[in-house]
């Protein structure tokens, strides 16, 4: 049997960010501040996939992101599965989930909130992936997950 080949090329040493949904790929990037990396960067949209149908991934060369960094995306694409990679090898993988809770990441819809009218971070937590809502710290407004604008 041939081995197919691959969409996406390997990478040496870095980051995979994968089965991330296609219409969630650029919330990601501008939540990880990735075009602003000095590294190389692959991002592969729409690819197909057995698990989702279609999906999308970026590869990130000499790049190892943060537990907290990491757990941030579970906000805009939950059950993202992320690899390390050193020597073409995969030497780590994981399901990145919810953080209990999120500071500066999402804008409270609040427009009374004091995190829009005064210069401070926001701050919400996470309320179970049953209710899959946030709530905001200070004014206990609850957003549901679907109507989450980053900050």
């Amino acid at each position: 049997m041939k081995r197919q080949e691959l969409q996406v090329a390997a990478l040496e040493n870095g980051t995979v960010i994968d089965h991330i949904p296609s219409s969630k790929l650029f919330q990601v990037i501008s939540l990880l501040h990735i075009e602003e990396l000095n590294s190389s960067a692959t991002v592969g949209y729409n690819l197909k996939s057995k698990k989702m149908g279609q999906k999308s991934i970026i590869k990130i060369a000499d790049k190892f992101f943060s537990d907290d960094e990491i757990n941030q995306l579970s906000v805009v694409a939950p059950n993202v599965t992320l690899s390390t990679i050193r020597d073409y090898e995969v030497v780590e993988k994981k399901e990145v989930h919810m953080p209990e809770e999120l500071i500066g990441i999402v804008r409270c819809d609040n427009h009374k909130c004091i995190t829009n009218n005064e210069p401070m971070h926001t701050r919400f937590h996470f309320l179970g992936r049953e209710r899959g809502t946030l709530q905001c710290h200070y004014c206990n407004r609850e957003i549901s997950l679907s109507d989450v604008k980053l900050v």
